[in-house]
């Protein structure tokens, strides 16, 4: 696609992503998000049923007070660039998920795992609405495939059934379509807003003791 540069996303460059990267592994620990994950909370911000606001998902990415004004002014504005980058990128076939890295024998290798474990917890961000339609819809469901696949390979997501390991070869098919399925689940979403019964259910207050077990989808997203 010949996209004129005018238009081109104004995206993080090599050095701002080393440099958000650096912030999120300094100040992180055990279950907290990192740069891949992030990206992957965003994305499914980005493509979901209502708007987040950035004071709702910061609360998934920042977890340390700043040590001064500048600091946070730099990461913030790193990450307001991060997440108005990823609209742009779908609009004009430039998206690129944010993969981490891990250790194999064979070598490091790259891994969707916190970039599914990321975009979860941003379905989570509006869970009650994603539930609601993945029960109802069978389409939502199919447009998920991919990133589901990823999700119970990497052990995000656990499947109902036996689940055979995906090959080298349908692991790199699943991340080459995560372009095409946010695109396709934000047209969804575009095309069938929630509907006023849905919304209505998002303020009704809850009966004691009706959260119960932990929330579930047709896999469940495990944290």
């Amino acid at each position: 696609m010949n996209t004129p540069k005018s238009e081109w996303p104004s995206s993080l460059d090599d050095r701002e992503l080393e440099e958000l990267d650096t912030y999120l592994r300094a100040h992180g620990s055990d279950g907290d998000l990192m740069l891949d994950g992030v990206h992957g909370l965003l994305s499914a911000v980005a493509i979901g049923p209502l708007e987040v606001k950035p004071e709702e998902w910061l609360h998934e990415v920042l977890h340390d007070a700043f040590e001064n004004e500048n600091e946070g002014n730099r990461v913030l504005e790193l990450l307001a660039k991060l997440n108005d980058s990823i609209s742009a990128e779908l609009d004009v076939d430039a998206y690129e998920p944010i993969l981490g890295e891990i250790d194999t024998e064979e070598g490091p290798l790259l891994s969707a795992a916190g970039w599914c474990e990321g975009f979860s917890r941003g379905i989570d961000m509006r869970a009650q609405l994603w539930e609601t339609r993945l029960a109802e819809d069978p389409t939502l469901m199919q447009l998920l495939g991919p990133i589901m696949a990823l999700a119970v390979d990497e052990g995000v997501l656990q499947a109902d059934a036996e689940f055979e390991k995906l090959t080298d070869d349908e692991y790199d098919e699943c991340l080459g379509q995560l372009p095409e399925v946010l695109n396709a689940v934000g047209d969804y979403w575009r095309e069938s807003p929630p509907t006023e019964a849905e919304l209505q259910a998002l303020t009704r207050p809850r009966v004691e003791g009706e959260d119960g077990p932990p929330r579930q989808r047709s896999g469940h997203w495990v944290h």
